[in-house]
């Protein structure tokens, strides 16, 4: 199962490879001449070793040192520049890879459906986005050419030892292999850590997000000390689970060390008494020295470098779960249908769930007529943006068909169906940039002119002439708006898009009495010559709409303008009456 997901990983990464096969394999190629040349430099060393033993009985061939010695440092000087080309073409192109990435999480974003969204913390995406991709960046960034060096050292290193001398290479071999089996045993054992390291990070940047975006509600309900013990108690998970993946992690590394000193040891017991039987000489035992070195050196290595490569694969494993996650049906090959949007919307024998096994719209049927107002009510859970959902597409009906000016929406685009409406949300979403960037918001060829006469019409021309720079005034932390002012902002946004369909849904429910009446005025002029539907929390706020439809369980269990459903004395009267009574009072 294990081979099995690594393999899928790997093909999965194949295509943001792509087109940088060759520059990896220039790196490896160069990785390889470095480790080469570190390989062959103890063999030099030995034969300087052997030119001074026996010169100390007669003269030393300085001449022939000084050759060996520049030849020596020629190596070196090569294979250090040749290592540095290969970390920079890997460090490149790493980086590309990790930029492709995350333009293919940016663009799967747009792509999967909001059931998606409504099923995960926006911490949790966001981690995927950020942690886990700076995490695989940073794993293969110090393991890859370290791991290839490692090996063709490892490999170098044997084939130089057993030339050189059998009886120590077995000795050195024999003796660091014991202890890296033990290792490798450890390294397996420590697999599953470092996953759930991911996952708990995940966890606790979930929380932190849910709880800023909260802070008034957590103070309000004095929640400090309940929301601190549910951080601890996160941050405690990650804790440990970060703390056994780190614990193996850094076990290794003084693991290595200390089988590299017992390979010294071993080595130097062995030589010494061959040295002493004649059977070697001292330069075989200093160039030994080394090769136990340069061996136990890429044995760490490779080591740390699975320890990385595990990390690698949680985070990039959590990121692969989120680029395969289903997608909304491809639309290419719909055409436009409707060149000007009148604004005849029908609902027809509408069912919808959001679990296929429970539905909560049953049998829904309305229509609106191009420029009415139609208003939905009802009490909390009553399906009330539900139906906003599926009139927008963000779900698809399970049964039954919604069109616009007789064409059934699903035949339509999804980007032809935003295109005909613009949106006022009770939560409003202004981002960091001017004003006038907010107000025009992806909408293209609008004048300076047409930004102020829409703030004009509004009412937020004043407000914003207020501001430090105007329009042109960046929204960052360092401007308070009220509530008010950013639902004014976002409908000066919407008159701006000039779309022939609005939904306006609870614009009006966070909000004083007062900029009620501001905002009202500012959604009538909005909802002008507009086939509008209103969600209204405030009934006093849709009065004179053209149709009222209200719902309860997802049904409409009554229909008409307000003079009717008054005098029909049922639901909505009952729920009018109570909610001017509380006003009055």
């Amino acid at each position: 199962m294990k081979n099995k997901q690594n393999n899928s990983l790997l093909r999965q990464m194949a295509p943001y490879l792509k087109g940088y096969k060759l520059l990896f394999g220039l790196a490896i190629i160069f990785t390889i001449i470095s480790s080469i040349v570190t390989v062959i430099g103890p063999d030099r060393l030995k034969e300087i070793t052997d030119i001074m033993t026996k010169g100390l009985t007669g003269k030393i061939d300085l001449d022939k040192i000084a050759g060996i010695s520049f030849f020596y440092a020629f190596l070196y000087i090569a294979g250090g520049l040749v290592s540095y080309a290969a970390s920079f073409i890997v460090s490149t192109l790493i980086q590309k890879v990790s930029q492709r990435l995350r333009n293919a999480i940016a663009d799967k974003i747009n792509k999967v459906p909001l059931a998606y969204f409504d099923s995960h913390s926006q911490g949790d995406t966001l981690s995927r986005v950020t942690n886990d991709v700076d995490l695989m960046t940073q794993s293969f960034n110090q393991s890859l050419v370290s791991m290839v060096s490692a090996v063709v050292l490892l490999i170098g290193s044997i084939f130089m030892m057993i030339k050189t001398n059998g009886a120590l290479a077995a000795t050195a071999i024999l003796s660091v292999f014991a202890g890296f089996s033990i290792s490798s045993i450890i390294m397996v054992k420590s697999q599953p850590f470092f996953k759930r390291q991911q996952d708990n990070l995940a966890s606790v940047s979930g929380y932190v997000e849910e709880i800023y975006s909260g802070h008034n509600v957590v103070s309000s309900y004095n929640a400090r000390q309940q929301s601190k013990q549910q951080f601890e108690k996160l941050n405690s998970q990650l804790f440990s689970s970060m703390w056994k993946s780190q614990f193996f992690s850094g076990i290794m590394m003084p693991m290595m060390q200390f089988i590299g000193n017992f390979g010294y040891v071993m080595v130097c017991i062995v030589g010494a008494t061959m040295a002493i039987n004649g059977h070697i000489t001292i330069g075989t035992i200093v160039a030994f020295m080394t090769y136990v070195r340069i061996f136990t050196q890429p044995i760490s290595q490779i080591a740390q470098g699975i320890t990385q490569l595990q990390s690698a694969n949680a985070a990039i494993g959590r990121v692969f779960e989120f680029l395969d996650e289903k997608e909304m049906e491809t639309e290419d090959y719909k055409k436009k249908q409707l060149d000007k949007v009148e604004g005849n919307i029908i609902f027809e024998n509408v069912f919808f769930g959001y679990d296929t096994d429970k539905t909560i719209i049953h049998d829904f049927s309305a229509q609106a007529k191009a420029g009415q107002k139609i208003a939905i009510v009802g009490p909390t859970g009553a399906g009330k943006t539900t139906i906003v959902n599926l009139l927008m597409r963000f779900y698809e009906v399970n049964k039954g068909r919604i069109s616009i000016d007789g064409v059934n929406i699903h035949d339509m685009k999804r980007e032809e169906v935003h295109d005909a409406f613009a949106m006022v949300l009770q939560d409003t979403w202004l981002f960091k940039g001017t004003v006038k960037e907010n107000l025009i918001y992806n909408q293209k060829h609008i004048t300076d002119e047409q930004v102020i006469a829409a703030a004009k019409a509004i009412g937020v021309h004043h407000f914003i002439k207020t501001l430090p720079k105007g329009y042109d005034t960046v929204l960052d932390d360092s401007v308070t708006l009220s509530v008010g002012q950013k639902q004014l902002l976002t409908i000066a946004r919407a008159l701006l898009k000039d779309a022939p369909l609005l939904i306006l849904d609870e614009a009006t429910s966070s909000v004083d009495t007062r900029t009620e009446e501001l905002i009202q005025k500012a959604m009538d002029k909005l909802m002008e010559g507009k086939t509008s539907f209103v969600i209204a929390h405030r009934l006093s706020t849709i009065r004179n709409a053209d149709l009222i439809l209200v719902m309860k369980d997802g049904n409409i269990i009554e229909q008409g303008n307000h003079n009717q459903l008054m005098a029909q004395n049922g639901f909505y009267a009952d729920l009018y009456n109570s909610q001017f009574t509380e006003e009055v009072a």
